[in-house]
């Protein structure tokens, strides 16, 4: 064989190798496109991405409804708990719910204020008075869970987060606990509640760091649209009884209800009215239960807040030419933040209101018998019953039954 013959079969080998090469360059191309975008259970870069997006976004939107908004720098803390709830979490805040929600969890709210506790040993020993006795007597149904909405500043989220951790070690019911930054809040009430607060404030001048004094007024323009219900709660509270009745009181409401709280236990409004009662001497405004108006007392409070978002008499009440006209019809001069509110509006509005128990606030403050009312002190003070939640208002000591 010839050198010539020789080369041109090793240049044809070499084309032979290089189409193959080219060929398999070619099909390895192919598989991967196809194996990113024809594949029947495969999914390119651009749907998974999105599909990566679309579960943060839910998980984000779910994993804590009991933040008070997306940006109030609400930090939860889950409990440690005999069991503790999942992050994720769905829209189901309500007793009683229907069969669609039987396999999902249902969130009960309650919120506390919880400020400058740490600088007031006081206020700790209520806390712990307050959660050792709801701990106790509490008992849920399976699915149900106990959320915890704690309004605080740095400093007194520290000292709650640490009694907590010790006061939920047995619990037996699932709960968790969120605290709320009460700066960020603050910043989102005072324009809702600016115009109200020279009515219903001390004077102080404070206006500003009042508004939190406020935040159940305008509650839900705050809270998630999700969260349809939530209990208030003041600190200096005592329970008797399993809080789950206390939500079952929503139930109670009678049309046209959105609020749930119970009466003033002295005569504070018989004195806060007096110019409106001396020049309408027939009104019942400021008189004992049970045929006066004695107003409300805010210890405790059930806010319905799907019927406060539609109740459309409600947010016009709270438009600044609604509250100047009301304060000047009533004479009106408070310094009782939401409670003089609510009172106020009662009196004009009290289809708004469920009217609970005095045994569900058993208020213990005595201030005003010794302070010119102690000949009708009795007719506010007398609650029958047995009381299911006492109130020590103004400081006074709660029973230690």
């Amino acid at each position: 064989m010839g050198i010539p013959r020789l080369l041109s079969n090793a240049m044809a080998r070499v084309s032979t190798v290089r189409y193959y090469q080219l060929v398999l360059v070619i099909a390895a191309a192919l598989a991967v496109v196809a194996f990113y975008s024809l594949g029947s259970d495969r999914q390119n870069f651009s749907s998974t991405t999105k599909r990566i997006k679309e579960t943060h976004a839910s998980h984000n939107a779910n994993m804590n409804d009991g933040d008070l908004s997306s940006d109030t720098n609400a930090e939860q803390r889950v409990s440690k708990g005999a069991s503790v709830g999942e992050a994720g979490r769905t829209n189901t805040d309500s007793i009683n719910a229907g069969t669609a929600e039987e396999q999902r969890p249902r969130y009960l709210h309650a919120l506390m204020m919880f400020t400058k506790v740490d600088t007031s040993q006081a206020l700790q020993q209520k806390f712990q008075v307050a959660m050792r006795s709801m701990l106790k007597h509490a008992r849920f149904e399976d699915g149900e869970v106990l959320t915890l909405h704690f309004v605080s500043d740095e400093p007194s989220r520290e000292i709650g987060e640490k009694i907590l951790e010790d006061l939920l070690q047995g619990a037996t019911f699932r709960c968790e606990v969120s605290f709320h930054n009460v700066k960020v809040l603050t910043e989102k009430l005072f324009p809702i509640v600016e115009a109200m607060q020279k009515h219903f404030s001390a004077g102080s001048g404070t206006y500003y760091s009042d508004a939190i004094f406020f935040l159940s007024v305008a509650m839900h323009r705050i809270m998630p649209a999700e969260i349809k219900r939530i209990v208030q709660l003041d600190l200096d509270l005592k329970y008797r009884t399993n809080i789950r009745e206390l939500f079952e009181q929503f139930n109670q409401f009678p049309a046209g209800a959105i609020i749930g709280i119970a009466r003033e236990m002295q005569p504070v409004y018989r004195h806060t009215f007096w110019a409106y009662r001396r020049e309408n001497p027939d009104s019942k405004v400021g008189d004992p239960p049970p045929g006066g108006s004695p107003g409300f007392n805010s210890g405790v409070m059930l806010l319905d807040l799907e019927a406060m978002r539609r109740s459309e008499p409600y947010n016009q009440l709270l438009e600044p030419r609604s509250v100047g006209r009301l304060a000047d019809k009533y004479r009106f001069q408070g310094h009782l933040g939401d409670q003089d509110f609510f009172t106020m509006i009662g009196m004009e509005h009290p289809s708004l209101f469920h009217v609970l128990d005095c045994a569900w606030n058993r208020q213990l403050c005595t201030w005003w018998k010794d302070h010119g009312y102690g000949d009708v002190f009795q007719l506010y003070y007398h609650c029958q019953g047995p009381v299911k939640i006492y109130h020590g208002n103004c400081n006074t000591p709660i029973p230690d039954d």
